[in-house]
């Protein structure tokens, strides 16, 4: 432990003249590759609804930190977070049959934290991404037939400086995988087939 200050340092150091704004990060989604087309999804159309629902950091994604570790430059998508994930879901929805649209069922997410936090280790640091989340859906008649939290987080270890790059890393694999949590709920299928159902004349 007598090293620990010392490690602190070099980390501390790391951060010197990278607490700087930067340019914002735009983030890659890479479709799961287990989907496959759903017999009858073809016959449910699906409004894709979010609702940025986050309290906390809803200017950015990540903050850089300055020498003492303090949030110092924020660090920013390039794109609004709610259309990454409406764009996601509804990918992943048509890459299983599911026709996206109004008029039909709607598959809504409130989206609670979407952050890379910097934490400090004993020689370098950690991006650490939590990706949460609530699921619904719901009929025309809006009756629910699903409602799941859902949650992921995604690690990037050994990070000497926490800039953009360490950030879009670690967001990304929280993507991946809580869209994965999400898509491979036999609940979650099973209640648009439900919720489509209703609907039918």
């Amino acid at each position: 432990m007598v090293f620990r200050p010392l490690a602190v340092l070099c980390f501390a150091l790391g951060l010197i003249g990278c607490a700087q704004t930067e340019g914002p990060i735009r983030l890659h989604y890479r479709p799961m590759a287990s989907s496959s087309v759903i017999e009858g999804a073809g016959k449910i159309s699906v409004l894709v609804d979010i609702y940025d629902a986050r309290t906390d950091y809803r200017d950015r994604v990540a903050s850089k930190k300055a020498g003492a570790g303090e949030e110092d430059a924020p660090i920013k998508a390039d794109r609004d977070i709610s259309q990454v994930f409406r764009d996601v879901v509804e990918a992943e929805l048509k890459e299983r049959g599911f026709k996206i649209g109004a008029g039909g069922i709607t598959a809504h997410l409130d989206l609670y934290k979407f952050y890379t936090d910097f934490k400090i280790g004993f020689w370098s640091g950690n991006a650490a991404a939590d990706v949460v989340f609530r699921a619904q859906v719901l009929s025309t008649k809006q009756v629910f037939f699903y409602s799941k939290e859902i949650s992921a987080s995604g690690l990037v270890e050994r990070v000497s400086k926490p800039d953009g790059a360490h950030a879009k890393a670690a967001l990304e694999t929280g993507l991946q995988t809580a869209i994965a949590n999400l898509m491979n709920d036999q609940e979650f299928i099973a209640a648009l087939f439900k919720a489509g159902a209703q609907d039918a004349p």
